[in-house]
């Protein structure tokens, strides 16, 4: 009796994990259009059990459909560990893994060598909420459509090698929370309507090739809370209301074109603890509205064409970690006390007449 039930038992396990034919198929074409030659993370890619052995594969238990693929380059997997390294991958994301139409999560991050172009395809995986390409050689542009993935909540294709310009459809993903474009060769301007991406929290499109001026939709952001902008040639002035955002912690639009005069808004925010305006070609006078909610982890002013005093008021913030305000037209008297009693003189050389303590005696 008992060697009649095991083959049943056997049998009955195997359909459990074995995803339908065409998501087998679907996987195995995934595979074969990459080569990871070091770790064997495709060595468990055999055989129908691809629901219940398949590294990096999950399904739902229910339909037995594919529904994430999470391949991580750089990770604390023990295949990791055991091998003392992190990940190298070559080869291209075929366009077959479109064809698993479950598909909720793809994260193929990390693996520094894979290139070739995100499949055009993905824009129809109408349940995708997370697209993770980071840290790849991957090219070409973002694909026109990708507003249809309306589900989308993560999107993060830093660190590749993307060019054009940004969707104007991107704006049509009222689900997205993160988007992750940094280091890139991406043109043109950002969208208008940026602002429509009403649930975003990080928008992070630094280190690449962006013009025209911030949207002044973006003020309309409610959610966003870190802006990094940094590094690209965006010019104009920066949109005046852009201080009253309420969760804005974190603005960086270093090593721009920027001009026109700092909005006293920014200053006065009492939850924005990292501002990052270096670089520009920002003038007038630095906003005397210091208050004691006032908490810079980070604030930089430097290399600007900022002139008068600093403002007295700055002694009044609750506090000031890295202050850099070098490399403007300043003049007069450097205040006394916090924070600048532990600043060192690299916080205010080269200004046309500053003085007193770090710098000489007035």
């Amino acid at each position: 009796m008992l060697f009649r039930i095991l083959p049943v038992v056997f049998f009955f396990f195997a359909v459990v994990d074995a995803c339908s034919p065409s998501d087998r198929a679907a996987l195995l074409a995934f595979k074969a259009a990459l080569k990871e030659p070091y770790l064997g993370i495709f060595n468990s890619w055999t055989g129908d059990s691809c629901c219940g052995g398949w590294y990096g594969v999950s399904c739902d238990p229910d339909t037995l459909k594919v529904t994430d693929i999470s391949l991580r380059g750089e990770s604390e997997d023990p295949i990791f560990e055991k091998a003392g390294r992190t990940g190298y991958m070559t080869g291209s994301i075929s366009p077959e893994i479109c064809k698993l139409d479950s598909l909720t999560i793809l994260i193929v991050a990390d693996w520094k060598g894979i290139s070739g172009e995100i499949p055009k395809c993905l824009t129809k995986l109408s349940h995708l909420r997370v697209l993770d390409l980071v840290g790849n050689k991957i090219s070409g542009e973002i694909p026109k459509d990708i507003g249809n993935l309306n589900k989308l909540t993560v999107l993060n294709i830093a660190d590749n090698a993307i060019s054009g310009a940004i969707p104007a459809s991107i704006v049509n993903i009222g689900s997205l929370k993160h988007l992750d474009l940094r280091n890139n060769q991406i043109t043109g301007e950002i969208p208008s309507d940026f602002g429509k991406l009403g649930m975003l929290s990080r928008a992070l499109l630094g280190r690449n090739q962006i013009t025209g001026a911030i949207p002044s939709s973006v003020t309309k952001m409610y959610r966003l809370a870190d802006l990094d902008l940094s590094m690209n040639g965006i010019s104009g002035i920066i949109p005046e209301n852009i201080g009253n955002m309420p969760v804005l912690s974190t603005l960086n639009l270093d090593s721009n074109r920027i001009s026109g005069q700092i909005p006293p808004t920014l200053i006065s925010n009492g939850g924005l603890g990292i501002l990052n305006l270096s670089r520009n070609a920002l003038e007038g006078h630095i906003p005397d509205v210091f208050c004691t909610d006032s908490y810079f982890m980070a604030l930089d002013l430097s290399f600007n064409a900022l002139k008068g005093p600093i403002p007295n008021s700055l002694s009044s913030a609750k506090y000031v970690g890295h202050l850099d305000l070098s490399h403007n037209h300043l003049c007069g008297s450097i205040p006394i006390g916090s924070p600048f009693d532990h600043l060192e003189a690299s916080s205010f050389t080269n200004n046309d007449c500053l003085c007193g303590n770090p710098l000489r005696t007035c």
